[in-house]
């Protein structure tokens, strides 16, 4: 074993209590009241990477929250690895139906439970301790590394990308490392090579110029929550297929290489089915349920409201009804075009007594990465060696808007070296991450880093 794996056995129950720490913060970047708690997880970070003496550890102010960055680049010869990730974390709520309290974290039957614990700061820190274990034993580190770790990746990073584009110079590098993804499967590690887009709206149906007595006015006056579901039944057809004209007409037809290939996946839909307690699976006619969960585009209801809400009975005709609405995308579809199809399709589907309102919230472009990239073959075996087990390759369903845009602005790569499980209940109560893939994930870390100069020179 080498000095920097012996390391990492001998000091994971400090790296725990240490994540511990950071998962106290409720760094909720949505509620603006919690802009302090964010701030106090950039420091965490900051005083987390001086500790390793690198070359710089800087924080960067933006118009919302504050960018960590820190690099160490000891080599002209060495690739170079930006480690991205962030701070932020969903807000906690419905508080109720968490075990334990959402930010103390609670450790049951071999998990952590907390929020952010997977996504991302369990996952994100890991790749701290993996350059510590090299820092703190004298051991070379084989690469140059730069973190840039920020605080507003759940409300769709948007100071990120003008900082990445001011801080082209500073933040060249070789790839970027990111674990903000799931593995396919407990003890089954795999990398994610493709990532779907999104574009994300919100509409707003509005009637009457107030609340009305339902009992005197309904039947005389439109119903904006009644007509907000009739347009949002319209969105799709009994088959699953998105109604918005032109909607597909730059999707690609999934190839026979590529369904023999999801064909090879160990995906057992009975377990699927009864880890979410349903009865049967619906989507798009004609695909696998891996398919349309991460090769095929959707588009779903986020959330509907409108109308009185509360305990008891109150008799009222709305005055408006709302909804935010997400569609993910696949390669080639643009967030832009996507969302101007969306606003003036779902437009056309209003009456003439209601006006509705379309805004967009943030998106991203959809982003597959090179298998024969040898950076993602370095990921690979890291892997491998410390998980026994082959790796496998697959496209997920979920976004990470800025995959794309480091390789539009830096022209690099993104290794998607996931540690956590789709079963971790992300942005959902008691969320979880795995201590054994908390410990693991430092090592394959650290293992990425030792032998990633082997396969640049192949």
């Amino acid at each position: 074993m080498s000095k920097t794996q012996d390391y990492i056995d001998q000091h994971i129950d400090r790296f725990l209590t240490e994540l511990f720490e950071l998962l106290r913060i409720p760094s909720v970047s949505t509620d603006s009241d919690k802009k302090g708690e964010v701030e106090k997880a950039a420091h965490f970070l900051i005083n987390q990477l001086e500790d390793l003496e690198l070359d710089t550890v800087k924080k960067f102010e933006t118009p919302g929250n504050p960018i960590v960055y820190a690099e160490y680049c000891p080599h002209d010869d060495k690739p170079t690895v930006l480690i991205y990730g962030h701070y932020d974390v969903q807000p906690s709520d419905p508080d109720e139906l968490w075990n334990t309290p959402p930010f103390e974290p609670t450790v049951r039957e071999g998990n952590i439970y907390a929020r952010g614990s997977s996504d991302d700061k369990g996952q994100s820190y890991t790749h701290i301790k993996a350059v510590e274990s090299f820092r703190k034993t004298g051991t070379e580190l084989p690469v140059n590394v730069k973190f840039i770790l920020e605080g507003e990746e759940e409300i769709g990073s948007p100071n990120l990308i003008p900082f990445i584009e001011e801080h082209k110079d500073m933040l060249a590098c070789d790839m970027v490392l990111i674990s903000d993804t799931a593995m396919f499967a407990e003890d089954q590690p795999s990398i994610t090579y493709g990532l779907r887009g999104l574009a994300y709206m919100e509409v707003e149906v509005v009637g009457p110029n107030r609340d009305l007595h339902s009992g005197v006015y309904g039947g005389a006056v439109e119903n904006p929550v009644n007509v907000l579901c009739e347009m949002i039944a319209k969105l799709k057809d009994e088959d699953g297929v998105i109604q918005i004209p032109k909607f597909y007409d730059k999707v690609k037809s999934l190839t026979k290489a590529d369904r023999d290939a999801y064909k090879q996946l160990p995906f057992d839909e009975k377990a699927y089915k009864e880890s979410l307690d349903i009865d049967a699976v619906h989507g798009e006619k004609g695909y696998s349920t891996l398919e349309r969960a991460s090769a095929r585009p959707t588009l779903d209801v986020n959330g509907i409201w409108g109308g009185y809400t509360k305990e008891g009975a109150k008799t009222v005709l709305p005055s408006k009804a709302n909804a935010k609405i997400s569609m993910r995308l696949v390669p080639d579809q643009d967030p832009k075009e996507i969302a101007q199809l969306f606003t003036e399709y779902f437009q056309s589907l209003a009456p003439d007594t209601v006006k509705v309102k379309v805004s967009e919230h943030h998106g991203g472009h959809p982003s597959v990465t090179d298998l024969d990239f040898y950076g993602l073959k370095a990921g690979a075996q890291a892997f491998e060696d410390i998980y026994h087990e082959e790796v496998l390759f697959s496209r997920e369903g979920g976004s990470i808007p800025i995959v794309s845009d480091f390789k539009r602005v830096l022209g690099v790569e993104s290794i998607l070296m996931g540690f956590g499980l789709t079963s971790d209940a992300i942005h959902s109560p008691n969320e979880k991450f795995a201590l054994k893939d908390f410990h693991r994930g430092i090592k394959t870390s650290a293992r990425f880093l030792e032998i990633l100069p082997e396969f640049a020179d192949k």
